[in-house]
């Protein structure tokens, strides 16, 4: 058996060994990839790195890296989706290729793991108009001694990064996956993807394409390799199991629910899926809370706001009330080597029984609300959804109270509401995030400039430099800076802020990249949160005597090149963060 430090010291020795950089841990709240309101893989921070940029660690990159899922939320509850979870991750920056990333994968589940080869089966990419068969891939495979028949071929909807409904421009490319059998011997001599024991434990994304603006796609002038493996995965793996909960990352946690509930877990169906939701939930909402985001109605906030209320409502399954602190506290012991987790405990706490209390009385409100419907003896789709989005009813605890009131309910009629709701959001999502700066594109990259210059005229025309950036989401039609201020701007301030902005962009001045350790990089009074996120160098923008920050790009090369910019709205973000819209002309 391997613990998870044992794990994840193992995978970066490995890759360390074979000329690979370690990174540093990166927060939840993305810097270079706004596309995602949380950083949900280990490739996110290197956005701009797959995309061209110079990294100031090389072309061979490892790390253990944390993150946030909310795509699939609605499956957490079974034996191994999780909302937080950590990623081991190794990159070729157009360094090597297929055969030495399906090597090393092999090597180190094989060699290192002491996974018997008999328990392995791959997935490629099976080819379409779009791009060839993968057999690049699974002769490479072969070579390694994957048997044929343990080999499948897959469409670009399960072995594609990223997956094709994102409709995503920029760097691409079919994917081969690394599944795991979780059974007993005799082992499987065929791999069959339908067969749920065969469990995902790590995938070689191979960056080849480029997607452009017309669905289009072209060879990639930079080919990079992006592995990413789940470490709650591979020792649930490593323990012959199947379920996640099991394994020392969730353990204790759950050990903590039963205490209080008195409850056993694994003895009812319901209830362990209620434990497994609050454990998941609970440590999620830790960390989020531990890199600077309170519950709120947006973005960030009200995903974090939706876990604490999620976990909340079920744990009254298991007659639990104002006891989220207490299961928070074993994540403390479980990741102790999250030093910033230690660190904030008090706000985290605080926060946690702030958003139970506030949601125990909403749900008070919900029962009232559900006994007016019930007077009808008759529950409509649209009213149970009501329930469920504003009063935070699972659609369980609805038929629950419809059976217990003999109310007639149809699940069907909620469904499609639910559809509707989730079309809607789907929809705004793709407009909110459309593009980002992961894109690079020419307008893009003078936006992402111009956010430099507006938070060094923000410092100066607010006489404040402790002003910092709390958050950005650039797209082609405009740039969005959110930053630390407690009050409203004037018009009068944004004028000059306007003003000294657009006096920069007339004098041309030359935008100019160097590499430095961030301590030379803090003693030359460059900006930046000075912290462990960083590695051994960074990346570091001067704009003429006005601006110096830490940043990993895309820049113009002059000042000229941005055009006139204009603010276009200000406006609050959250307690004590303001928000800048913006244009450039």
């Amino acid at each position: 058996m391997i613990e998870r430090k044992e794990l994840i010291k193992k995978y970066l020795d490995f890759f360390i060994s074979r000329n690979h950089r370690e990174l540093p841990n990166s927060s939840l709240i993305p810097e270079n990839n706004t596309n995602v309101l949380f950083t949900t893989a280990g490739m996110h921070p290197l956005v701009p790195y797959l995309l061209g940029e110079k990294h100031p660690s090389g072309k061979r990159l490892c790390n253990v890296q944390r993150c946030i899922r909310t795509g699939d939320i609605d499956e957490v509850g079974d034996e191994f989706h999780l909302t937080f979870f950590e990623m081991l991750g190794n990159w070729s920056l157009g360094d090597y290729w297929k055969k030495e990333a399906i090597s090393y994968t092999f090597e180190f589940f094989t060699d290192v793991l002491r996974i018997p080869v008999e328990k392995l089966a791959i997935s490629c990419f099976a080819g379409d108009k779009d791009a060839p068969k993968d057999t690049v891939s699974s002769e490479i495979w072969l070579s390694l001694g994957i048997p044929k028949e343990r080999i499948k071929f897959l469409p670009k909807k399960e072995n594609w990064w990223p997956t094709p409904e994102k409709k995503q421009t920029g760097i691409c490319g079919p994917d081969t996956e690394i599944f795991y059998f979780t059974g007993e011997a005799p082992f499987p001599s065929k791999f069959d993807i339908k067969d749920k024991r065969w469990l995902e434990i790590g995938n070689d994304v191979l960056m080849q394409y480029v997607r452009d603006s017309n669905g289009k796609y072209h060879d990639s002038s930079q080919k990079n390799i992006d592995f990413g493996g789940g470490v709650e995965r591979i020792l649930s793996a490593l323990n012959n199991s199947r379920d996640v909960y099991l394994t020392e990352t969730f353990s204790p946690i759950i050990e903590a629910i039963e205490k209080i509930s008195g409850r056993k877990y694994g003895e009812e169906r319901e209830n362990t899926k209620a434990m497994r939701i609050i454990a998941d939930h609970v440590k999620a909402s830790v960390f989020i809370i531990a890199d600077g985001i309170t519950p709120s109605n947006g973005e960030q906030g009200y995903v974090l706001r939706r876990l604490i209320r999620r976990a909340t409502r079920y744990g009254r399954e298991l007659n639990l009330r104002n006891f989220i602190s207490r299961i928070a506290m074993p994540v403390f012991e479980i990741y102790p080597d999250y030093v910033h987790l230690q660190s904030k405990k008090k706000i985290i706490f605080d926060e946690l029984e702030k958003e139970e209390k506030k949601f125990l009385q909403t749900l008070e409100r919900g029962i009232n609300q559900f006994k007016k419907f019930a007077s009808n003896k008759k529950l409509s789709g649209k009213e149970a959804f009501l329930l469920y989005q504003s009063y935070g009813f699972p659609i369980e605890m609805i038929e629950e109270e419809c059976r217990k009131s003999r109310i007639n309910f149809n699940k069907k009629d909620f469904e499609e509401e639910q559809k509707k709701h989730q079309e809607l959001s789907r929809t705004a999502a793709k407009g909110k995030f459309k593009s980002g700066l992961a894109d690079h594109s020419e307008k893009t990259t003078r936006l992402h400039t111009a956010a430099h210059l507006l938070l060094s005229s923000l410092r100066i025309v607010l006489k404040d430099n402790s002003i910092i950036q709390r958050g950005s989401n650039i797209t082609p039609e405009r740039l969005r800076l959110d930053y630390s201020f407690n009050r409203a701007l004037t018009k009068e301030e944004i004028r000059k802020i306007e003003e000294l902005v657009n006096n920069e962009i007339s004098k041309s001045q030359k935008v100019i990249r160097e590499e430095m350790s961030p301590q030379e990089a803090k003693k030359k009074n460059f900006s930046g949160i000075f912290d462990s996120k960083y590695g051994e160098k960074v990346s570091v923008y001067t704009i003429g005597n006005f601006s110096k920050e830490i940043c990993a790009g895309p820049h113009v090369q002059n000042t000229s090149e941005i055009g006139k910019f204009k603010i276009v709205k200000e406006e609050s973000s959250s307690a004590g963060v303001r928000r800048i819209k913006a244009i450039v002309e």
